[in-house]
């Protein structure tokens, strides 16, 4: 195997917050809280475990304190919230959230239509977010995404300038990570290529995550891309769970136990178990009422074999 796939990849669990939101049936809070203390034990150091936004937009995760405040804390991970606005940002704080990620997305329209405010006035709440932050009484880590950075339902292609521009406007504001989200799936490992190398030559000390939908079934193509182009660390949710409620034909995520079957095939370290995974994988049915889209929980791993069927064996 080539030196070039040696590196870790670092896969960022959000099946909890990304992959719950748009859920139609309810999934109680100590289920929701089952679920993540499940998704520590497979090895991950990154769960974005829930968001502290208006239960009204996003009836599904309205329990998120209680969330926050009733997992078990693994041993080096980081327990991510999503967070709109600074009042929020307060509600994570005070349930000890380790990571705020904050979200504005490259299209006025989009960002509109889900943040319900201009671009600029979401620029303004992150000032905010870093100054609160900033005096919190415990270390907390910011990260800010770029929703529809390779393409909006509503305008079409995003300019990678603008991209660029928003991702070093992060920087400077002191956030030290930046996630490029391909919020509705309209990305394509050429243009993964080329927008990761440009965010990591132009924004240098950037602690860079991808997040990509499977919409067009490109997701693992384009980890392969941005993986290729020097991004290491990936969001992906168990099952292919999720989709953004303000985007028409946003489809899940990435499957992360299909993304770590890729990288146990291809000897890219990711320190996730993917027996364990799998496991929890097969309890999504029962969890959210419906089957999940994710193949290797149904094909199992390749080493997983079975017994050859009797007239072969008697040949």
């Amino acid at each position: 195997m080539s030196d070039a796939y040696s590196e870790a990849l670092i896969v960022q669990e959000v099946a909890p917050r990304d992959g719950l939101q748009i859920e139609k049936q309810w999934v109680e809070t100590e289920d929701k809280i089952a679920l993540i203390d499940g998704l520590s034990a497979c090895g991950f150091t990154r769960i974005e475990a829930g968001s502290f936004v208006s239960p009204k937009a996003i009836p599904a995760l309205r329990d998120g304190d209680a969330v926050f405040n009733g997992i078990r804390r693994g041993q080096g991970v980081i327990y991510v919230a999503l967070v709109p606005n600074v009042k929020g940002a307060e509600r994570a704080l005070a349930a000890s959230a380790d990571e705020l990620n904050l979200v504005m997305s490259a299209s006025q329209t989009h960002n509109r239509a889900n943040m319900r405010m201009s671009c600029e006035s979401s620029l303004a709440g992150f000032g905010d977010i870093v100054r609160l932050v900033q005096g919190a009484p415990y270390p907390v880590s910011l990260n800010a995404t770029v929703a529809t950075a390779f393409g909006c339902p509503f305008e079409g292609r995003i300019d990678e300038d603008r991209v660029v521009s928003i991702a070093r406007t992060y920087r400077e504001m002191g956030i030290a990570g930046i996630t490029l989200a391909d919020t509705t799936g309209m990305a394509n490992p050429r243009q993964v290529a080329r927008l990761v190398a440009r965010v990591l030559e132009y924004v240098p000390s950037t602690d860079l995550t991808l997040h990509f939908h499977n919409t067009r079934g490109l997701g693992l193509a384009n980890v392969l891309a941005a993986y290729d182009a020097g991004a290491r660390r990936f969001d992906a949710a168990l099952g292919g769970l999720g989709g953004c409620p303000f985007a028409p034909g946003a489809s899940g995520n990435i499957c992360t136990e299909d993304l770590v079957n890729l990288c146990d095939e291809m000897g890219i370290p990711t320190g996730v178990d993917l027996q364990k995974l799998i496991a929890l994988s097969r309890t999504l049915p029962a969890l959210v009422g419906h089957e999940v889209s994710g193949q290797v929980a149904k094909a199992g791993r390749n080493c997983d074999l079975h017994p050859a069927p009797e007239y072969a064996r008697a040949i």
